[in-house]
């Protein structure tokens, strides 16, 4: 599947590099910015993107392989992933097989958070299905804390993921929660933190 998306932060295009099928991130320079403080931010972004992929594989989770990092150039090159979408396949899949692929995702997020890894954008526009695999895309929001806090709103936007971009099939969340929480020994904690994300943000909105 060719990709081809430009977002507020970097464009992705599919191309060949080394007689491999890859796809090319490239990150967007910010013209309202200094150049030489947007290099400096851009390679620091880059860099820290790299490092929680290559802990993230370290970790036992699926993610593209990474062929080449080019700072001056603001970019990475990788694997493309023969796939699909997991925000796709949730929605066409046969409801037993959908479950089976959120147990999954239940079990990336315990081994992200396990390993005190946070995404940053943890939804399922960010997670390919690839055979029976789940692959873990862009990490550029990423970081790594042990906080409780960080780890629930991870949870968080990919509770309300489901709310929204799967809400015919929102009660598949359930298996989630239920695999992460049988595969991360704080999940329990986790989850109880984003009970109280979920409050303040009611008690935002009725201010």
């Amino acid at each position: 599947m060719a990709v081809h998306r430009v977002g507020a932060e970097a464009k992705l295009d599919s191309s060949i590099w080394m007689a491999r099928d890859v796809v090319i991130k490239q990150r967007v320079i910010k013209g309202y910015r200094h150049p030489i403080l947007d290099k400096a931010i851009q390679s620091t972004r880059i860099k820290n993107e790299v490092r929680l992929m290559f802990e993230a594989r370290r970790a036992g989770i699926s993610i593209p392989i990474i062929y080449s990092v080019d700072l001056p150039q603001n970019r990475i090159v990788m694997e493309e992933i023969k796939g699909a979408r997991v925000k796709d396949a949730l929605e066409e899949l046969p409801l037993e097989k959908a479950r089976e692929v959120c147990g999954k995702i239940g079990e990336v997020a315990a081994r992200l958070h396990s390993h005190d890894i946070v995404h940053g954008d943890l939804t399922t526009s960010n997670m390919l299905l690839a055979g029976d695999r789940i692959v873990l895309i862009d990490f550029s929001l990423g970081s790594r804390t042990s906080e409780l806090e960080d780890k629930g709103v991870d949870m968080h936007l990919l509770e309300e993921a489901f709310h929204s971009a799967h809400y015919k099939r929102s009660e598949l969340y359930e298996t989630v929660k239920d695999s992460y929480v049988k595969a991360y020994p704080a999940g329990a904690d986790v989850l109880n933190k984003v009970k109280e994300i979920e409050k303040r943000g009611r008690y935002t909105r009725k201010e």
